[in-house]
């Protein structure tokens, strides 16, 4: 059984209604730090392992 997209949209929506006056500026400042780091660590991260497979495929 699917649900209809009208009880999804609905659950959805009153969600992220519920969720919004909760929200601070410095809650998103710290999402948005947050998800940079995550990012930049990520992208380190890949670089390492690209250099050691190049390394042992040697």
């Amino acid at each position: 059984m699917l649900p209809n997209n009208q009880t999804l949209v609905g659950t959805a929506g009153g969600t992220f209604l519920s969720i919004l006056p909760n929200l601070t500026s410095e809650d998103i400042m710290k999402t948005v730090v947050l998800a940079a780091v995550g990012a930049v660590v990520s992208f380190m991260i890949s670089l390492v392992l690209k250099s050691l497979h190049k390394k042992h495929k040697k």
